[in-house]
């Protein structure tokens, strides 16, 4: 007879007290990832200035998390939680904006529709920017796999 699988989670002879050690409360997990992302942020942004780049070092940061996650390099069991919480709690991040159209209603009526046009241009021109960007992206990944078949 083959034995039961081991229930306890974690690499194979650890003890469950080794894993309660690891082991944080979700809330406080989900805090050290959102630290640590915006570490990440920090740090890509100090390095596009000091090196004199013109990217936004938010663009260089979120380059080098996907790099570290497609290579494994960084489990994504290690950035989920406080990635999940940041989208949930997205709306807050615009609350200023929000304010500032509720105290300033007179620009609003004067000058609403300009605002509403560049509001509409921006948003189909990133729609239409995103879905050239994967239309190319796609034939050149389908070219790729045509001269790998070969």
């Amino acid at each position: 007879m083959t034995e039961p699988p081991d229930p306890s989670p974690g690499p194979p002879g650890a003890e469950p007290a080794d894993m309660a050690a690891l082991a944080l409360h979700p809330g406080l997990r989900a805090l050290a990832q959102v630290v640590g992302l915006a570490a990440l942020w920090w740090a890509s942004d100090g390095a596009m200035r000091a090196l004199g780049l013109p990217i936004p070092g938010s663009v260089a940061g979120l380059g080098l998390l996907v790099l570290l996650l497609r290579k494994g390099w960084l489990p994504l069991a290690w950035v989920a939680e406080g990635a999940g919480w940041l989208l949930a709690e997205m709306l807050l991040f615009f609350i200023p904006a929000v304010v500032a159209v509720v105290q300033y209603p007179a620009v609003i009526l004067k000058e609403g529709w300009q605002l509403l046009l560049v509001i509409l241009l921006g948003t189909v021109g990133v729609m239409v920017g995103t879905a050239l960007v994967v239309e190319r992206v796609v034939r050149l990944e389908h070219r790729l796999r045509r001269r790998e078949g070969s």
